[in-house]
């Protein structure tokens, strides 16, 4: 069974989060819990463990893989470009369930982007995602933490019952809301397009971009 740790959702013991972020700098797999579902958090920037993800999901190389940020300060290095349209969104949404499809930097493996060319990236409101890209320094891969075409898990029992020994950390930060996974807005398009409603309204989002 993988290592379980648990963390204060609310005030994350930063003691508990270094631990965490040790086994992602190790090249780790570690399952948290967002303001959505529960994650797999790998160091974006690490290609073995980028290969571990899909190993663990199940998942085709063909699906792109998103990103969590610790802070929008930290975007520019993963992004070719940040347009108008996405500073505004950035603004009126961040930290929060919308993730925003830019084209990607050189950085950014192509695995993670299934060859696209387009990287979605979100800076997390769960204050235990938020804290594990920032003490990394740097992106956590933001997938679910379920096989590929499997319900998403809400508890850390559910991540356990489903993926049991093939990640080496379970954060226990108990039950995440569930419901629908976070919104997904390409603003390479213009104008920008919802890929995918989710826990933000497209509606919203299109009346933020008009008001703007």
């Amino acid at each position: 069974m993988p290592q379980i740790l648990e963390i204060n959702p609310v005030k994350p013991q930063d003691a508990l989060i270094r631990r965490a972020v040790v086994v992602l700098q190790a090249g780790g797999v570690v399952a948290f819990p967002t303001e959505t579902f529960y994650g797999l958090a790998a160091d974006a920037m690490n290609g073995d463990a980028i290969e571990r993800i899909f190993a663990i999901k199940g998942r085709a190389f063909s699906n792109p893989i998103a990103l969590i940020a610790g802070d929008k300060s930290g975007i520019g290095a993963l992004v070719a470009e940040i347009p108008a349209a996405a500073q505004r969104l950035m603004q009126a949404f961040w930290p929060g369930p919308l993730t925003l499809l830019f084209s990607a930097s050189f950085r950014i493996s192509p695995r993670l982007t299934a060859g696209t060319g387009k990287i979605g990236i979100r800076v997390s409101s769960h204050p235990i995602a938020a804290g594990l890209a920032r003490r990394l320094d740097g992106p956590i891969t933001a997938t679910s933490a379920n096989l590929s075409g499997a319900p998403e898990c809400s508890t850390a029992a559910e991540v356990l019952a489903n993926l049991g020994d093939c990640v080496d950390l379970v954060i226990d930060g108990g039950a995440t809301p569930g419901g629908k996974g976070s919104t997904l807005f390409d603003i390479t398009s213009d104008p920008p397009a919802c890929l995918r409603e989710g826990a933000i309204s497209r509606l919203i989002i299109q009346e933020a971009l008009k008001n703007a």
